[in-house]
């Protein structure tokens, strides 16, 4: 079991200033550096990761479309979706990739079946499903043997901007809430479970909540 991970809850802020902030926090991290996630919401966008095709951008309209570093392709973050950053020594904490993302995978399922939502994982698709339905995309950067990026469950906010990409590079792939599955929910708890999941399943003996600015 490793030592504590911190906690900065960031509320809700534009995507391009985390992002920078995530890849200096891992370019510039000590290796005696304290693991820290990251909880935010953003405003509306597209980020389209590293693996993405043009393609898959159907009509983003209005709402900006950011090329990031992270695996993946194509999904949409905005104001009602929980976005957890987890910045962390993965070589110290001893996890491969799979293992990481199986373990993240697995605190979102833990996270939602406490809300008596049934979701699973599939081998072939990284993220969280519901009956078919997307509920949650994963996307990672390794370097350095420390990971930024991470993961979004959709809570409770407007899916149609979904309709305007192929999610995750699948046409037609339907998304979900937990708002549709869980009836009225407050942001602040699903937050909070969130943490003790992370805790958990990644393996920390505590968690500590940080306080001051990412830049």
């Amino acid at each position: 079991m490793s030592a504590a991970v911190g906690f900065r809850e960031l509320g809700q802020m534009a995507y391009e200033p985390v992002w920078h902030a995530m890849q200096r926090f891992t370019n510039e991290r000590g290796s005696d550096a304290a693991d820290e996630i990251w909880l935010v919401e953003h405003p509306p966008v597209f980020t389209q990761g590293q693996a993405g095709k043009a393609e898959h951008l159907l009509l983003p309209g209005d709402i900006p479309v950011v090329q990031v570093d992270r695996g993946g392709q194509v999904t949409y973050h905005g104001p009602g979706q929980l976005v957890a950053y987890l910045l962390l020594d993965v070589r110290k904490l001893g996890f491969g990739v799979r293992d990481l993302v199986s373990r993240m995978e697995a605190c979102l399922i833990e996270l939602l079946a406490s809300y008596g939502v049934t979701a699973a994982a599939k081998p072939d698709a990284p993220g969280v499903y519901v009956d078919g339905a997307k509920i949650a995309s994963l996307g990672l950067r390794i370097r350095h043997g420390c990971s930024f990026h991470g993961l979004a469950l959709n809570v409770d906010m407007n899916l149609e901007p979904f309709r305007r990409i192929n999610p995750c590079g699948y046409a037609g792939l339907a998304m979900t809430q937990l708002s549709d599955h869980a009836g009225s929910i407050e942001f602040a708890e699903v937050s909070a479970r969130l943490r003790a999941q992370l805790v958990k399943h990644l393996d920390y003996a505590e968690q500590t909540t940080l306080t001051g600015g990412i830049d």
